[in-house]
């Protein structure tokens, strides 16, 4: 047993004797002890739930865009036709149809769906990000907490687009037109450099969105220096994890089970690790030096004042008693015999 505590106690020296390990061994721990893998799971169930109403919306403004332009609604279903014959490619024009005639009341249904699942949503991403914090938010009503998520949810809604944006411009077919338009194409070096451009304007998109996501979705605002490093860690592994899942994916879809099921099992995979990123660099901004509480010193024990007596103490007490009692005794007898 002396053994093994002494092995301990070397192990935890040499990880302290190094700040970012660590830093890393105590982010680990916050994330194990806030059940960062049961948030992640939740957070990717309410992620899967919302996707069927944005589909409804998508299928709704295509609807709105193709009842406004028949031509490409006729190009369209002869598309269809041509590349998907038989009954599939029927279905499938009739469901368009649907979509274009249905589209006011599946609009409007799946906004309202998605406002509904967005909120679940929300509430719980908030909730993951507040654990990892560790804060002790004060409790309010149903309705300020909803009122709260939605602003949090329309405000993660413009980062997403800035982050799109980026992720445009950082898209490696728009930065070949770029070239064939200023007629670089045939630069040496260009083609490196646009996707070196790429990667950066691609890691950037993540950064803004992740850091944002740190920093304010908890219930308390935190600090923003320590979100933005702790995303910045986030972007890099997030980055390399959507380049290693995009060859996964394209080798698990090329068999019949990835074809049919590997879609959704994908997606759900894809979102689950990306939380998990999410939660773990979150972990890692609150176990930062900055945001670590001052250790409290307890106070001291009041102090009691008593007055201690021992046998020694007692007898000399005693004895001056008798001494001072026989020295007026011998006054007294003197005095007596002074009178007579």
């Amino acid at each position: 047993m002396q053994v093994i505590d002494n092995v301990k106690a070397s192990v935890e020296q040499r990880i302290q004797s190094r700040p970012w390990l660590d830093h890393l061994v105590r982010a680990g721990e916050r994330y194990q002890r806030q059940r960062g893998d049961y948030y992640a799971a939740g957070i990717t169930y309410f992620t899967v739930l919302s996707l069927f109403p944005l589909l409804m919306v998508a299928f709704a403004v295509a609807g709105f865009v193709l009842s406004g332009h028949p031509d490409t609604f006729t190009d369209l279903q002869n598309k269809i036709v041509e590349n998907i014959p038989g009954s599939l490619g029927t279905q499938i024009n009739d469901l368009i149809e649907k979509a274009v005639h249905s589209r006011g009341t599946v609009g409007t249904l799946g906004l309202l769906v998605g406002v509904y699942t967005g909120l679940g949503w929300m509430a719980n991403l908030r909730a993951a990000l507040t654990e990892q914090w560790e804060q002790k938010s004060p409790e309010h009503n149903w309705l300020f907490n909803k009122i709260s998520d939605l602003g949090a949810l329309i405000s993660l809604g413009l980062a997403f687009i800035v982050s799109i944006s980026l992720s445009a411009l950082a898209s490696s077919t728009l930065g070949a037109r770029v070239l064939i338009t200023i007629h670089l194409e045939d630069l040496p070096g260009a083609r490196l450099m646009l996707v070196l451009i790429s990667m950066l304007l691609g890691f950037l998109a993540s950064w803004a969105v992740l850091a944002w996501m740190i920093a304010r979705l908890p219930r308390e605002p935190v600090t923003l220096r320590s979100a933005a490093r702790a995303a910045a860690l986030a972007a890099v592994v997030f980055e390399i994890f959507k380049y290693v899942a995009s060859f996964y994916l394209q080798t698990v879809l090329t068999s019949p089970a990835g074809a049919t099921f590997g879609s959704i099992i994908g997606l759900m995979v894809f979102t689950y690790i990306t939380y998990r990123i999410l939660l773990f660099a979150t972990a890692w901004a609150a176990t930062a030096s900055e945001n670590e509480p001052e250790a409290e010193i307890p106070p001291p024990a009041a102090a009691v004042i008593k007055p201690r007596m021992s046998a020694a103490d007692i007898s000399m007490g005693i004895g001056a008693a008798y001494f001072g009692a026989g020295a007026l005794a011998a006054l007294l007898f003197s005095g007596l015999r002074r009178r007579r």
